[in-house]
């Protein structure tokens, strides 16, 4: 794992040192060629480019605040909230004031800039933020609404600053100040390059690796704004080309980043799951083996305890091949219909309950829904047997009135709803039945049977 680790960090240095060398012999040859440190007049070019950066922006907002509520690490706090920044910062003072053939204005400009400038600061810091936070999602809420009054508060302040004149037009900044800010930013991105850089060879996490890349270009692109220091609605510059590049590499890491967050997430509740199947199933059998063993240690006669051991064994052999049966199906290595009706089979080979298993072909079952009505429909088979002294069970599994309907109904004794309904074993059919969005209901009375039945959600 080590070894896999070093030689994925050594890929990653050796791409970085190609592309700072093709990306600095291409700025070196831009700084030593006067006809291409121009400023081009496309206000339409300058739009659409302010308009792509402000969507994925905001796209990698969304999807960094998403793993950060799957997660809850800090560093996806700061991603979230720098993206916000640059999204809301780029619409605000970079697009409002221009839509319908307006011009940005000096205010405008430097309030785009200073939202760059908040970003790009919260992006840097976040490779060197660790740890988790509990309370996500109010967290969240209060990075968004402290990013949104830190604009607010620049758009308002800079409002009655002289920034000196311009030259080429009202509309226009530029000069030292801009290439300070230029600079600060390229600063900004090369902490960055160096902090997501160290994270993944910590941890080798493909989230750093894309960050690493795309800060890369982004530095790049503000040392092309040292070059040419101007702020327009009207002019586009090289680096502006570099920058939407760079935004889009953000965007397919970011998206894969969230993928293996919710992958993670599907990982570890099917951890869960298995270890309540087991804990629910299996391990009780065991223990009751374990039981018997210590009873045969204490001196009790064999003749009584080997019938149970027998049957506790056999029980917990039976157990587990049902868990491979349910665990192969919600996998999906083992067809849905096959593995139900083969622990039919195996539920009723003793002789003491039959089953009629009716299966509509049409109905269709997403791989969560087949793992929780594979055990509800367990569940109620298991109670019918051990509980309610019934011969005949009914299993279907049909389309109603344009629904996807479940249902397992006996011919046992019945109960009363009133004392019953509480019991564990419903509450579990509950919880399944709500896992894949579906509703269970329960109908039985004394003498008269029970009836379960599941609503699943829209196919």
């Amino acid at each position: 794992m080590e070894d896999a680790r070093l030689q994925s960090y050594r890929s990653l240095l050796l791409g970085e040192i190609l592309l700072v060398g093709l990306l600095a012999s291409g700025t070196a040859f831009f700084a030593a060629s006067e006809s291409l440190q121009s400023a081009y007049e496309l206000h339409d070019a300058r739009l659409a480019l302010d308009t792509s950066v402000a969507v994925v922006a905001a796209i990698v907002c969304v999807l960094a605040s998403v793993r950060f509520l799957v997660e809850g690490r800090t560093l996806d706090l700061l991603l979230a909230a720098g993206f916000w920044s640059i999204a809301l910062g780029t619409f605000a003072f970079g697009l409002a004031p221009v839509l319908g053939g307006g011009a940005l204005t000096p205010q405008s400009a430097w309030a785009l800039v200073g939202a760059r400038l908040l970003g790009a600061g919260l992006i840097a810091i976040a490779p060197y933020v660790h740890g988790r936070i509990s309370t996500r999602r109010p967290s969240l809420l209060a990075a968004g609404g402290g990013v949104v009054l830190v604009l607010a508060a620049a758009g308002i302040g800079l409002g009655g600053l002289d920034w000196g004149g311009t030259a080429l037009g009202a509309d226009v900044v530029e000069g030292a100040y801009v290439q300070a800010a230029a600079a600060l930013l390229a600063m900004l991105w090369l902490v960055a390059v160096v902090g997501f850089g160290l994270r993944f060879r910590r941890y080798g996490r493909d989230l750093d690796r894309w960050m690493c890349l795309a800060a890369t270009i982004a530095l790049f692109a503000d040392i092309h704004l040292v070059l040419t220091p101007i702020v327009s609605s009207d002019y586009v510059l090289l680096g502006d080309f570099l920058r939407v590049i760079a935004y889009g590499i953000l965007l397919v890491g970011v998206w894969r980043a969230i993928s293996e967050a919710e992958f993670g997430r599907a990982v570890a509740d099917e951890r869960a799951r298995v270890a309540r199947e087991i804990h629910d199933g299996l391990a009780q059998y065991l223990f009751a083996i374990s039981t018997q063993v210590s009873m045969l240690e204490s001196g009790a006669p064999l003749e009584e305890v080997l019938p149970r051991l027998k049957q506790a064994s056999t029980s917990a052999q039976q157990e587990a091949r049902f868990a491979v049966l349910a665990l192969s199906s919600a996998g999906g290595s083992a067809r849905f219909d096959s593995a139900l009706r083969r622990y039919v089979e195996l539920l009723t080979a003793d002789g003491q309950l039959d089953v009629e298993l009716d299966m509509d072909p049409q109905v269709r079952l997403a791989p969560d829904e087949q793992i929780e009505v594979f055990r509800i429909v367990q569940e109620g088979l298991g109670n019918a047997r051990r509980h309610s002294g019934a011969g005949h069970v009914d299993v279907s599994i049909s389309h109603q009135g344009g629904r996807r309907v479940v249902s397992v109904s006996d011919d046992g004794v019945g109960f009363d709803d009133a004392t019953t309904l509480s019991g564990q074993g419903v509450a579990n059919m509950r919880l399944r039945a709500r896992a894949i969005d579906g509703e269970l209901s329960l109908k039985s009375a004394p003498g008269r049977g029970t009836a379960i039945e599941v609503v699943l959600r829209a196919a």
